[in-house]
């Protein structure tokens, strides 16, 4: 039994609401993160959500993170829109404004950016889009760290302009060969079930690897790893990851 000590963020998709209509739990997830995404208006959230979520991470001492998507509402922001690398520039660097808006005046620090859904994924493999993005962050502030797909494009070019990287995992969704997640329109791009979510954390965490859908096992750096808000197990998972995590010697703590 592996008994080394590891450190390790957890962070996950928060702020996805509208107003009175929640998505998720957010209040309960926030003792077990270390880390939050908070959304910026784009692919969900409002000006209201994102002050209540911001005033949470700071009530439980969890790290702040810009979380911009694509102007998607209808689509979650998880449909590929065809983008310029403009475009991709101007959004990103008004969807951090926004939040760092809220974040300021509640008196806290901008910790992070992670792009969400198809623009996260497109990202992840179309290096002139990574660029822009990380362009944009870096204008904001280079001290802000990005969260990327573990050995993506983005965290490519994250490197190479000077922002600190976070290569990012995911508990709750599956991988290609490619070391890609695995669409959401394909029947098993999650995982709903909590051993297996767990069982993969602990893995990608202590070996550095993943199984793919075609049972190959691929390599991955495990530097944070992601939960869905909005998912209907967001709760437990992020609860028994916690918890097991401590008991094998893996301490939680953002980058």
């Amino acid at each position: 039994m592996d008994s080394g000590w590891y450190t390790v963020d957890l962070n996950c998709d928060m702020g996805e609401s509208y107003g009175a209509y929640q998505i998720g739990n957010d209040e309960a997830i926030f003792p077990y993160i270390t880390s939050a995404n908070i959304a910026c208006g784009f692919h969900a959230g409002d000006p209201a959500v994102m002050k209540k979520t911001v005033r949470l991470a700071l009530k439980h001492n969890v790290a702040i993170g810009a979380h911009p998507g694509l102007p998607d509402l209808q689509g979650f922001g998880r449909r590929e829109m065809s983008v310029s690398a403009e475009e991709a520039y101007d959004m990103v660097m008004y969807q951090i404004g926004a939040l760092n808006g809220f974040v300021q005046s509640e008196g806290g620090v901008l910790h992070h950016v992670k792009p969400h859904g198809a623009l996260y994924n497109m990202a992840a493999t179309n290096k002139n889009l990574a660029e822009a993005i990380v362009e944009a962050v870096y204008k904001i502030n280079p001290q802000l760290v990005l969260y990327g797909l573990s050995g993506s494009e983005l965290i490519k070019a994250g490197s190479h302009i000077g922002l600190g990287v976070v290569n990012e995992v995911f508990a709750d969704r599956t991988y290609q060969d490619n070391g890609t997640l695995t669409s959401r329109r394909s029947a098993d791009a999650l995982i709903t079930d909590e051993g297996r979510a767990v069982a993969q954390s602990l893995r990608m965490v202590r070996e550095g690897a993943v199984t793919a859908v075609s049972g190959r096992n691929i390599s991955i750096q495990a530097d944070t790893i992601c939960l869905h808000g909005d998912g209907a197990h967001a709760v437990t998972f992020a609860a028994k990851i916690h918890t097991l995590f401590k008991e094998k010697n893996i301490a939680l703590q953002a980058p």
